[in-house]
């Protein structure tokens, strides 16, 4: 393909088809030069970020405990109908299993895993260990009913078959306190075991409360440091900014200071006699709400105070000018333009707000714990990384919910923080 341009007058044929194929050339090497600038903090947030997230929504839902301890049950599983207890061939194949378990001392940990579903099932899997290394041979079926008649028991093998497949959905039911009956259905789970979603609420209810008192506070802060001059604006900005100089653990424990029987806030209220004896301040859920509020502020005043600063003042007074009395004007010309910001505030405090472990850990009471505590005991205590895996699943799809109704409704793209 050629195209006429003019040279001196004439006109000159020009390879177009050679000018497009340097344009695409030019533009592959500079995305290509784009691409190596952005890759090491790609490379970074891939690496701190994603995967770890995604290894954390993987453990959710893994399951190979059982299949790796047990293959031969697991295999000889796979022909019973779930009627009845199972056959000779099965146990046969589970004391086969249970001998390189005791080899490998894996016994208790395939009981303890089993031990999820079932309560009682690890001090079993121990007590059948013991059997194998007493020695001798089958009949199988006869000795584990004769040591144990919970053997017998068809939902438990139904579980043992169950868990003995490379995925489940267990952590992220149990979760949710529901669980897969011995035919595979989904039901409630015992009312003995139903604690999360009580944890769930809980620490959603926790992270509205600190949500709406950073609000309240953070509103009328904001608005000063938008209208005030810039050198009064830059000191209260000081103020606002300086908690971010000492660690979150530092600021809660001086909380504990304060709030304890004997510590300043009681003191002050028996001088002026607000109250005539100590007031319990902490270990309690207004110490919990008190001290998160006081993390959080920060972080619900800046982007309002980033949304205020953009609003021409302008806006107001013409208001004013139309008849519009102070409050009036605040209330439906201001303030509906402040939304973006406060909506970035209170979605930031609140995601905040719901992965908290140290201040309700330290000043907070045994009903003031979030769910990030249970993530912490079951990861470091418990060892049971599925379970703590699936709470902190169940809390990054919260994340993403609130997100994707933020982006929705407020749009993420009306937000400035700075």
């Amino acid at each position: 393909m050629v195209a006429l341009t003019s040279e001196g007058g004439g006109l000159v044929r020009e390879d177009t088809t050679s000018l497009k194929a340097k344009l695409r050339r030019a533009e592959r090497v500079n995305r290509m030069r784009s691409l190596s600038l952005v890759a090491p903090l790609l490379i970074f947030v891939l690496a701190v970020f994603v995967l770890p997230i995604g290894l954390m929504m993987f453990r959710a839902i893994e399951n190979t405990e059982v299949r790796d301890a047990l293959p031969k049950t697991i295999a000889a599983l796979q022909d019973w109908d779930g009627t009845a207890t199972p056959d000779e061939p099965v146990f046969a194949a589970f004391a086969a299993d249970l001998v390189q378990t005791q080899k490998d001392r894996t016994t208790a940990g395939v009981g303890k895993r089993i031990n999820y579903e079932v309560p009682g099932a690890r001090s079993r899997f121990l007590k059948a260990g013991r059997l194998i290394d007493a020695g001798g041979g089958g009949p199988w079926k006869e000795k584990f009913l004769a040591a144990d008649p919970e053997w017998g028991s068809v939902p438990f093998w139904a579980i043992m078959k169950r868990a003995g497949r490379t995925y489940t959905p267990y952590y992220l039911l149990n979760s949710l306190d529901l669980r897969q009956d011995a035919t595979g259905a989904i039901v409630r789970n015992f009312p003995d075991q139903s604690i999360f979603l009580d944890i769930l609420f809980r620490t959603i209810w926790i992270s509205f409360l600190v949500t709406a008192a950073t609000l309240i506070l953070g509103y009328p802060v904001a608005h000063l440091l938008a209208i005030l001059p810039p050198k009064h604006a830059n000191l209260l900005m000081i103020l606002v900014l300086l908690p971010f100089t000492t660690s979150i653990l530092v600021r809660t424990t001086a909380w504990i200071v304060l709030l304890q029987s004997s510590g300043v806030i009681n003191d002050v209220l028996l001088a002026l006699h607000i109250t005539t004896e100590r007031v319990q301040l902490i270990f309690n859920r207004f110490g919990t709400v008190l001290a998160m509020t006081q993390i959080q502020l920060p972080f619900t005043i800046l982007p309002i105070y980033s949304v205020m600063k953009s609003i021409p003042a302008a806006h107001v007074r013409a208001a004013r000018s139309l008849g519009a009395g102070p409050l009036r004007a605040f209330v439906s010309v201001y303030m509906p333009q402040t939304l973006p910001g406060v909506g970035a505030g209170c979605l930031l405090t609140f995601i905040l707000s719901l992965g908290y472990y140290i201040t309700p850990a330290l000043v907070g009471g045994p009903q003031d714990q979030m769910i990030s505590y249970f993530v912490a005991l079951y990861t470091n205590r418990e060892m049971n990384w599925g379970q703590a895996s699936a709470l902190g699943a169940i809390l990054l799809l919260i994340t993403l919910g609130l997100y994707a109704l933020f982006n929705r409704f407020v749009g993420i793209d009306k937000v400035k923080l700075g």
